[in-house]
């Protein structure tokens, strides 16, 4: 390999095109034309005697070898800006700026609130942007085109080395009645359970979800009445009728109408639901985002 023809920007190039798998955004974010940008994954091509990145309908996918490289190049060039641009602490008392968070369903009712007053005590001049998501692989497009600094919500479906997670919040499935259903006192049996008819949250729109998947293993299937996306309007429709629903814990004990629900256990093992803050490797050491992190780090610690 011929080191003499590897430059700083060749390798910012490369970092670029693996986090944002695509030549346009990645000129982008460098600041070059697409020509420009072009150029250097031909050079980087011929360098390393590799195609690096295949075109798809996804993008462009990298090879084995650029996946190799993709970790010690990006922790590389972060030392390097870290060590030459030395900026002055963060200061969020004093900061004026706005942060833009991608929130599903769920944390948006259960963390926001407490995350809100957290941020007015802190940093009074920072402005924080929701943007609202359902599918959970969402959140991996809108970090991706740089339309939120962060996510909360369920982690993406196929992990990407370009999107960071962390588990920050988990919640276990209860399933609820109305109180005076005439056929549940304190707890549910399986069998009661497959006679009802049941309300499913999906987001999304599916009529399948994890109850679903747990009953088809045991060769069962539940009769669906009503399919909702919004999950915390769950709770208030049990609450009048005849139905039953199983949802987070969370959800049940938020309603509005929870004194005239009874919550009993699913007659059926569910898994917990973790929740995770999802960001792009790019932001990983943006000192206003770190701060931002931590912040919901520490709000959904103290739920």
């Amino acid at each position: 390999m011929d080191f003499q023809g590897i430059d700083l920007n060749l390798l910012a190039a490369f970092d670029a095109l693996m986090d944002e798998r695509n030549v346009t955004r990645a000129a982008a974010r460098l600041g070059v034309s697409q020509p420009a940008m072009s150029a250097a994954l031909s050079r980087l091509r011929t360098l390393l005697g590799d195609p690096l990145f295949m075109r798809s309908a996804q993008g462009l996918l990298p090879t084995p070898r650029a996946r190799d490289l993709a970790e010690p190049i990006s922790q590389a060039l972060r030392q390097i800006e870290s060590a030459l641009l030395r900026k002055p602490p963060f200061a969020p008392a004093t900061a004026s700026l706005t942060l833009t968070i991608g929130l599903s369903d769920y944390p948006a009712h259960v963390m926001l609130p407490a995350l809100a007053k957290a941020l007015a005590r802190q940093a009074p001049g920072i402005a924080l942007n929701v943007h609202t998501y359902t599918s959970r692989d969402k959140a991996v497009d809108l970090l991706d085109a740089g339309t939120i600094d962060l996510a909360v919500g369920v982690p993406p479906t196929h992990p990407e080395s370009r999107i960071l997670t962390r588990p920050i919040l988990q919640d276990e499935f209860v399933t609820i009645v109305r109180r005076g259903h005439p056929a549940v006192k304190r707890r549910m049996s399986l069998k009661t359970y497959l006679e009802l008819p049941h309300l499913l949250v999906s987001p999304e729109g599916d009529r399948h979800g994890l109850v679903d998947e747990a009953l088809g293993q045991l060769g069962k299937r539940r009769i669906l009445a009503l399919t909702l996306p919004q999950m915390f309007a769950a709770p208030a429709v049990v609450a009048q009728t005849d139905m039953t629903a199983t949802v987070m814990r969370r959800v049940a004990l938020a309603s509005p109408a929870r004194t005239r629900l009874l919550m009993c256990p699913p007659p059926l093992p569910l898994p917990v639901v973790v929740f995770g803050l999802i960001w792009h490797r790019r932001n990983d050491v943006h000192p206003a985002q770190q701060w931002l992190r931590d912040l919901v780090v520490a709000t959904a610690g103290a739920l």
